[in-house]
């Protein structure tokens, strides 16, 4: 997986399931949405590590999702719950 927007701050991810058994729901847009969303398992924890720093992978026995992520990037936004920037908005998912 390669970084696309090496430019920009945005982040790549990708989702590599073993069958179309483990999307749970997809839904594109519809309903004045624009949004995209999918849901579904990767089955039991294999691993998460970081691949040379600069992707974090976490596998399943059903699948991997891989994250445009290094530990830095990780450690920069961490904060303990409660301590999250309202001004800057996403959620603290640590």
């Amino acid at each position: 997986m390669a970084r696309k927007n090496v430019g920009t701050r945005e982040r790549v991810f990708s989702v590599d399931l073993k069958s179309s058994d483990a999307v749970k729901s997809a839904a594109l847009g519809g309903s004045g949405r624009d949004g995209v969303m999918m849901e579904g398992t990767i089955g039991s924890l294999v691993h998460a590590r970081f691949v040379e720093n600069t992707v974090l992978e976490v596998a399943g026995t059903r699948g991997v999702l891989r994250i445009d992520l290094s530990m830095e990037d990780l450690a920069n936004v961490s904060r303990p719950i409660g301590q999250m920037d309202s001004t800057k908005g996403g959620s603290n998912c640590s």
